[in-house]
């Protein structure tokens, strides 16, 4: 009897919890929520949390100016933008630290709790407001729920010098104004994903000038097959601090313009190697890519150096990019692939500074697009 008493009070204390639970829930949020593990389509029109931003320049940044930029930019490509207050409450309630990702926990979490489709995920690069000023930074677009998935990356490099010509008429030297023109790019870039869901190609690079030094490729790599992708934290060897995230975040960027690659969200990577306590102390060990491989479901794993990667200072100097990049493979637990490039701002530069490119993230996203090239051919 004391059984049967017990286990009915205990049901209907759950029963109760729930209902003032599910009540709770449909009051927080007039819009419906729905946790599914599917992406929202870009037909949809899509609820956004920008969160802070992440600060890679190492030097101060109107890191604030940058996010209220985006937000009114972007609800212009028709977006809703999550209000700040609620996002501020739940980044409070779940005490995230962390806002350069976002992983499976707190993405489900977000979408369940606040209604939100998407985040905004914004990396700062570079700035630097000393004339000519000079920007960094990269986006991505990554859907809430029990399956985030990157929906759109992109990122733009721009100098105040990048194209003055002869007289120096189109030289921008006021921050502000190479501020928005950045901003403008990326809210253009986005507003042409959403309206085609695909990237587009740029056919008018210069693929000799950028073209790896060196590189292998395994038989093993089938052209046509789609391969989901890790991507760590390149090794940092060189003087910038930051720049093995840096080198990482555009590897993702650019895969993410490739039809043979699925990439994984990198704050999901982040949280698990956080988990499994793995420092990569020199690089990716073969231990280390087993632990992921069991963990996360993917078929390469791809890592590296970075050995110089600079920015041209003022009106002189020249940017320069040296990097190395491995894959690893699942099955047959082997490197299929290696490359290594190095690139200088200034090389073919003649005239005038003509083509001299000014800043590293617009040249290391040229190299590695070019290296890439070597691992799908």
């Amino acid at each position: 009897m004391n059984f049967s008493s017990n286990f009915s009070s205990k049901a209907a204390s759950f029963l109760f919890t729930f209902l003032i639970c599910l009540s709770g829930c449909s009051a927080t949020n007039n819009r419906a929520i729905s946790v599914t593990g599917d992406p929202p389509t870009p037909e949809k029109k899509l609820l956004v949390a920008v969160l802070p931003l992440t600060n890679l320049s190492s030097t101060p940044a109107p890191l604030a100016e940058i996010r209220q930029q985006l937000e009114n930019n972007f609800k212009q490509q028709g977006l809703d933008i999550l209000p700040a207050e609620t996002l501020e409450s739940f980044i409070v309630k779940h005490r995230i630290r962390y806002v350069g990702g976002i992983d499976q926990i707190t993405a489900r979490d977000l979408r369940y709790e606040t209604g939100a489709d998407a985040v905004l995920i914004t990396s700062v690069e570079l700035y630097n407001d000393m004339p000519p000023p000079k920007i960094a930074f990269t986006c991505r677009l990554v859907s809430t729920g029990n399956n985030p998935k990157i929906l759109w990356m992109d990122g733009v490099g721009l100098a105040g010098d990048d194209s003055v010509g002869i007289l120096r008429l189109s030289l921008i030297e006021d921050p502000r104004e190479l501020l928005e023109k950045a901003v403008r790019q990326l809210s253009t870039s986005l507003g042409e994903y959403l309206a085609v869901a695909s990237y587009s190609q740029d056919s008018q690079r210069d693929i000799i000038k950028f073209w790896p030094k060196a590189f292998y490729r395994s038989p093993i790599l089938e052209p046509d097959w789609n391969y989901t992708v890790v991507v760590v934290p390149f090794f940092n060897l060189s003087e910038r601090r930051f720049a093995g995230e840096i080198i990482a975040l555009n590897f993702v960027e650019q895969m993410m313009t490739q039809k043979n690659f699925s990439v994984i969200e990198p704050g999901i990577v982040r949280q698990i190697l956080l988990q499994m306590r793995i420092v990569m102390d020199d690089g990716i060990s073969f231990d280390d890519a087993h632990a992921l491989f069991s963990k996360l479901n993917a078929d390469l794993i791809l890592a590296g150096k970075i050995f110089d990667y600079q920015d041209s200072q003022g009106t002189s100097g020249t940017a320069k990019v040296d990097f190395s990049a491995l894959a690893l493979e699942k099955q047959s637990r082997e490197v299929v692939w290696t490359s290594q490039s190095f690139n200088e701002g200034d090389h073919g530069v003649f005239f005038f500074d003509w083509g001299k490119i000014h800043t590293a993230h617009v040249m290391a996203a040229e190299m590695v697009q070019s290296a890439l090239e070597t691992l799908v051919e």
